[in-house]
């Protein structure tokens, strides 16, 4: 399913369609380039997921949780990871376990990790500054 977004505002409104329909475990792999509009996204899911804090990029702390919602919410950068293998070092399996929602930036560093379900959300910049072409394959489609 391709989508066209105008502004972050309806990026987030995608991400939170989603969201109504994300089941426990759910993993969502987000590709795109810098500034593409991940995080927005995931403010999105976070808001349909009834998640009612602050959404920070966790690039420096590789994952941040948010609780509170109708699942916890755990999101992840992958930017600084090399490898599926420093993923399973930092507790992959365990977040997995836990019943949440996984929303992984940068996922195409550690896509040999990734199982089959896993929803993806490819998400690229379109003609204009605020446009965005959000493409998202398996799993629940909002």
């Amino acid at each position: 399913m391709e989508i066209i977004t105008n502004s972050s505002a309806e990026t987030e409104a995608v991400g939170a369609a989603l969201a109504e329909g994300l089941e426990p475990g759910a993993v969502i792999a987000f590709t795109g380039d810098l500034g593409a509009g991940k995080t927005a996204f995931t403010r999105g899911l976070a808001r349909g997921l009834g998640v009612e804090e602050r959404i920070t990029s966790p690039t420096f702390t590789i994952v941040n949780e948010y609780d509170g919602g109708r699942l916890p919410l755990f999101h992840f950068d992958m930017y600084r990871l090399a490898s599926a293998e420093e993923l399973f070092d930092i507790g992959w399996e365990d977040y997995l376990a836990r019943g949440g929602v996984c929303a992984v930036e940068w996922s195409e560093n550690i896509q040999e990790a990734l199982e089959e379900g896993t929803i993806r959300v490819d998400i690229r910049r379109g003609d204009h500054d605020d446009q965005r072409i959000i493409t998202i394959t398996g799993g629940v489609q909002p």
